[in-house]
């Protein structure tokens, strides 16, 4: 009995060089614009993030104008500001649902295994979400800009855009939407659960803000330090004096955000998916 020859085995297939960072940032970005805009709650949550603050903006102008009283005139960036608490909370549950959802669905799991550095996930979603948030941020603060002064230019109180101070104070309006979808999005990461994460970042955001309203000189001492006081501080015409300068304001803006990614940073590389 003759032995069958066995036929050699197939040379292993030679590995290509590594992706390169940007292309790997590429790609990751690219999944995460994917998720982002195939989610239907995704249009909604942005079209009521953008649709709402500028029909409420142009209403609480024109409650402004027809206001008795001859008390001094309300702060004419006011209602841009007041506006963008209704969409606030729109893009936080926004930011809180890019990171719970998927450990809903189990899909993180996917996610993770395509992406083991979890960091990078992290900040291919905040990438994301930040960009979208803040073209729709300045969208919204320059569109109710334009309505509201033109309503109360009707009325002899309304100012232009050419105001020292005013296109600070309107590009910081923009920047609200992206803050709170910064600090809703590092929540989702840190909570995981949907419903746990939007009632975390709604007391982030609102309690801090109750306690300002302590009796002095407490109550202006918290309120430094508040998301709500330092929004409104960057975004008045007219600033507070008891509380931070506009410029250090926007640190402690800033600063809210920075400080709830690094922690989901730090916790998100600790936990299994």
């Amino acid at each position: 009995m003759t032995a069958t020859a066995v036929p050699p085995a197939p040379p292993a297939p030679a590995s290509g060089p590594a992706p390169s960072l940007l292309v790997r940032a590429r790609d990751a970005l690219a999944c995460e614009w994917t998720k982002l805009v195939s989610v239907r709650s995704t249009f909604w949550t942005m079209l009521v993030a953008v649709v709402t603050p500028i029909a409420i903006s142009s209403l609480v102008a024109a409650a402004i104008t027809h206001a008795p009283g001859r008390g001094p005139q309300p702060d004419p960036l006011l209602p841009g500001l007041l506006s963008l608490e209704y969409a606030v909370l729109s893009v936080a549950v926004l930011g809180v649902l890019a990171f719970s959802t998927e450990y809903g669905t189990g899909l993180i799991r996917t996610t993770f295994a395509a992406m083991p550095r979890r960091r990078v996930v992290l900040a291919a979603k905040g990438a994301v979400l930040g960009a979208v948030t803040l073209i729709a941020g300045e969208l919204v603060a320059f569109a109710s800009f334009l309505i509201t002064q033109a309503v109360l230019s009707a009325h002899h109180q309304g100012v232009s855009l050419s105001r020292p101070g005013v296109p600070g104070a309107v590009l910081a309006e923009g920047i609200l939407l992206c803050v709170v979808a910064m600090l809703g999005l590092a929540t989702g990461a840190i909570v995981r659960h949907t419903a746990g994460g939007i009632a975390t970042v709604v007391g982030v955001i609102i309690v801090p803000g109750i306690l300002a309203v302590l009796p002095a000189p407490w109550g202006a001492r918290i309120g430094r330090f508040t998301l709500v006081d330092a929004a409104h501080q960057v975004t008045a015409l007219h600033p507070a004096t008891n509380l931070f300068a506009p410029a250090l304001s926007l640190v402690v803006l800033l600063a809210w955000p920075a400080l709830a990614l690094l922690a989901a940073a730090l916790m998100i590389t600790r936990r299994d998916a």
